[in-house]
């Protein structure tokens, strides 16, 4: 099985597809936020110290796992603990993939709309109340939302189809060069703006005073979720690495590049909202309503608002990417289905969640389980629920159950690096300790069963 699986083919594919599958939205529009609640340069100090005590040592683990075996998620288990429970475990990542991409392609359909929108002038001179208004208008209407939403996953689908290195390769060494060449451009001109000064002294000036338990938690939260571990994705992205390829050093390029996104978001957005007195909300807020308005008072703001959009495009569709591909490796694998039909059954069952979420702002609006829209719920079982108990389980196998010699392999690359003590005891013990006990933390504050 290991002879005629698919692998990535380049060095900078494993790196492109890696990276892809962490940065999405959230590094653009969650991050600013965080940071802006939080204290800005001591929330971001914070950050970048959890992801790696916190962030990297699951991604190793989930390295580990994947390439180790060549197989999906539930394969990787099965194969070292053939027989035991664990190995219906990692069924929860995929199920959490699937919950996500309900409700994550519904964000990324009303994306390509406003995309069409700005290219064609249609979202220009416009004040912030009428783009409250406008978007309020767009997520209600059941047939626009819907069939954005249908067209997104048809995009999706298009690339899965074919396959790891023509499809998920391809696209991945296409998109992320140019999701940083954007975010560039955006930050060389938010640096030109009134208010650039305050704004990056905000995001790189930190003030200690403000540390609390809750930015630490936050910033943990932060870390976890940015680098999309828990899910199984980099572990089904692992498995398609070649023998040779060093898990450590890539876990810190992913974590390293994933970081660099989030701040150059930074920069992109604080300067921009101390500019003209807003503030960087998160979510939708922040994406349909704040930055549009900001675009307004730029030269050229058609072009401007396009490559926002065209931007997060990119971040959402290699997410998607990742997500659908750790439930189409699993189809293959253990349903031994083909992967067109894989791809097809993963697309239909997204098309209907995700149809069932866009619903939840206009039609099904009234319908709610436990208080919450169907688009709500999948997000709070996905993100509180699904998501830390894959990192959790993930951390403690590599760190506790997992034979020696076969981490030590991996590790190693099977012996052809390797690994100083002073870089392996520490990242032992943040696998084994530090990931899970902090993860344990972020699950019982989404929960709401602690608080700061």
């Amino acid at each position: 099985m290991k002879n005629d699986r698919a692998q990535f083919v380049t060095k900078t594919g494993v790196i492109a597809a890696t990276v892809g599958s962490a940065v999405g939205l959230g590094n653009i529009w969650r991050f600013p936020f965080e940071a802006g609640v939080h204290g800005g340069g001591a929330f971001l100090i914070l950050y970048v110290i959890c992801v790696l005590l916190i962030g990297v040592p699951v991604v190793v683990a989930e390295f580990v796992l994947g390439r180790g075996t060549h197989a999906n998620a539930k394969g990787a288990i099965s194969q070292l603990v053939p027989g035991t429970w664990m190995r219906w475990m990692p069924l929860l990542g995929v199920l959490a993939s699937v919950l996500i991409l309900g409700f994550y392609s519904v964000v990324a359909g009303w994306i390509l709309a406003y995309l069409y929108m700005a290219v064609t002038g249609m979202m220009s001179g416009h004040t912030p109340q009428e783009y409250g208004t406008m978007f309020g208008e767009f997520v209600s209407n059941p047939w626009l939302s819907t069939m954005c939403t249908i067209l997104f996953l048809l995009i999706n689908y298009t690339v899965l189809r074919r396959g790891v290195q023509k499809g998920i390769e391809k696209i991945a060494n296409i998109l992320m060069p140019l999701l940083f060449l954007i975010l560039v451009v955006f930050c060389v001109n938010s640096l030109l703006m009134d208010g650039a000064g305050k704004g990056i002294s905000f995001l790189f000036n930190p003030d200690f005073s403000k540390i609390t338990p809750s930015v630490v938690v936050g910033a943990m939260g932060q870390a976890f979720f940015s680098l999309s571990v828990g899910l199984g994705c980099l572990l089904t992205y692992a498995s398609y690495f070649n023998d040779k390829t060093p898990l450590v050093k890539n876990a810190f390029t992913i974590g390293a590049l994933d970081t660099l996104v989030a701040i150059l978001a930074g920069v992109m957005i604080f300067p921009a909202v101390f500019s003209f007195g807003m503030s960087a909300e998160a979510g939708p807020k922040l994406v349909f309503e704040i930055l549009p308005s900001i675009f307004q008072h730029l030269p050229m703001p058609i072009l401007w608002s396009s490559a926002f959009f065209i931007l997060l495009f990119f971040a959402s569709l290699t997410s998607t990417i990742s997500m659908s591909e750790t439930c189409i490796a699993c189809f293959v694998e253990e349903l031994k289905m083909s992967r067109k039909k894989a791809t097809m059954l993963n697309t239909a069952i997204c098309i209907v969640l995700g149809v069932l979420c866009s619903l939840s702002f206009g039609v099904m609006s009234s319908f709610t389980i436990c208080g919450k829209t169907l688009f709500d719920l999948f997000d709070f079982v996905s993100s509180s629920i699904l998501l830390p108990v894959g990192g959790i389980f993930f951390s403690l196998f590599v760190g506790w159950v997992v034979d020696k010699k076969f981490l030590d392999d991996q590790l190693t690359s099977n012996g052809e690096g390797k690994m100083s003590n002073w870089v392996k005891m520490p990242m032992m013990f943040c696998i084994r300790f530090v990931a899970p006990i902090s993860i344990v933390l972020i699950f019982l504050v989404g929960l709401g069963i602690l608080s700061f």
